[in-house]
């Protein structure tokens, strides 16, 4: 809305893009302080303001990919990860054929090179786009090299540590979600559909 030069947002307006209620988003917002003025709304600019700086964003978090295979050069590419508060600044894989790529900026480096890279390079946060088998290893290679939390990419349970806090991506479970929430005319042919 602010990129489009709305500067006011009414509860109710909100309520409708959001699908959510809009006494839910009051009360929501108000947890946040004084941000809307009854009867007038909020200020986008204001709210996005205190949004950002709540949800930490107000900050830049550096990261380092570990595993530079299709996944992970696509992720350090990916806009959404070198844009405002995310950059990737490194990757890092142990298979040597990958040594030496440029991928969005950086060099491929040696898994062995993690530690000097994120105190070198001052990495806040890691990203694992390895295979299962190596996910807990990685985990535990970026938790002793500093990193303050980790997103997991892997198809693997993770044991996390209470100083890095660890969020797992499983797109499995997004595209089950989505199903769920198809129309009930849209069912699949399941004639077509293997079950093996």
């Amino acid at each position: 809305m602010a990129s489009q030069g709305t500067e006011r947002v009414s509860s109710q307006q909100l309520s409708e893009r959001l699908d959510l209620s809009a006494a839910q988003i009051r009360k929501d917002l108000a947890q946040l302080g004084e941000l809307g003025i009854r009867g007038v709304g909020y200020d986008i600019a204001g709210l996005v303001e205190r949004l950002t700086k709540v949800l930490r964003l107000d900050q830049g978090y550096r990261m380092v990919v570990v595993g530079m295979g299709n996944l992970g050069r696509a992720l350090s590419a990916y806009f959404g990860f070198n844009h405002g508060a995310f950059v990737v600044v490194a990757g890092v894989d142990p298979d040597p054929e990958k040594f030496g790529l440029d991928v969005g900026g950086f060099t491929v480096r040696p898994l062995e090179d993690l530690a000097q890279i994120v105190r070198d390079e001052g990495v806040d946060l890691g990203v694992l786009a390895v295979p299962a088998s190596a996910a807990q290893e990685s985990y535990d290679r970026l938790v002793a090299a500093g990193v303050r939390g980790v997103l997991n990419f892997a198809p693997a349970q993770v044991q996390a540590v209470p100083q890095a806090p660890l969020k797992s991506v499983d797109l499995r479970i997004y595209l089950e979600e989505l199903v769920f929430s198809l129309p009930e005319d849209a069912e699949p042919d399941s004639s077509s559909i293997s079950t093996e």
